[in-house]
């Protein structure tokens, strides 16, 4: 299945010059959802991880339908003040600023191998930030899985030191 003839993109959103890829024709296809969670599956099959982290709000829709067929749990990323027990959190950089991400504190344990998954990987920064969350929670992160890379903004040169990087679909 050739997913790029499924993804919209929307040209000069959210601002002039940037080409939105809009993954919501393959949320609405069934055929492409499962496709696609079956192929992000397949491309990190020969990686050993414990448990799934995919940030707000996308990384969610990736996530979970892969931590269900792996047999693995899913723990939620989320911008600050959205989760209500203790958090650990990390601040990271925007193109327009500065965000914070947390999750529960209790929900990664020392040495677990975590699997991040996203939809997007464009300049690596919110994926970084949860490679540094992880890190402080003294868990590793073995790989990252998303459904779209942006080549040209080099994310997955920004990730190579802290682990495996896979894309589904790459532009």
């Amino acid at each position: 299945m050739n997913l790029k003839n499924i993804i919209r993109t929307i040209p000069d959103f959210p601002v002039k010059g940037i080409q939105f890829r809009d993954i919501t024709p393959i949320l609405k296809d069934p055929s492409a959802l499962i496709y696609s969670i079956d192929s992000m599956k397949n491309l990190v099959s020969n990686l050993d991880f414990d448990i799934i982290v995919g940030p707000e709000s996308r990384g969610f829709i990736f996530g979970v339908p892969l931590a269900v067929i792996t047999k693995k749990g899913f723990v939620p990323a989320r911008k600050e003040g959205k989760l209500p027990a203790k958090t650990i959190k990390t601040k990271y950089n925007l193109e327009y600023g500065e965000n914070i991400i947390e999750i529960h504190e209790d929900s990664i344990k020392k040495g677990q191998k975590i699997l991040i998954v996203d939809d997007l990987l464009a300049t690596g920064g919110t994926c970084k930030a949860i490679c540094e969350i992880v890190k402080n929670a003294g868990a590793n992160v073995i790989g990252s899985v998303f459904f779209i890379e942006l080549l040209g903004l080099n994310g997955k040169e920004e990730l190579k030191k802290y682990c495996d990087v896979f894309s589904l679909v790459t532009y």
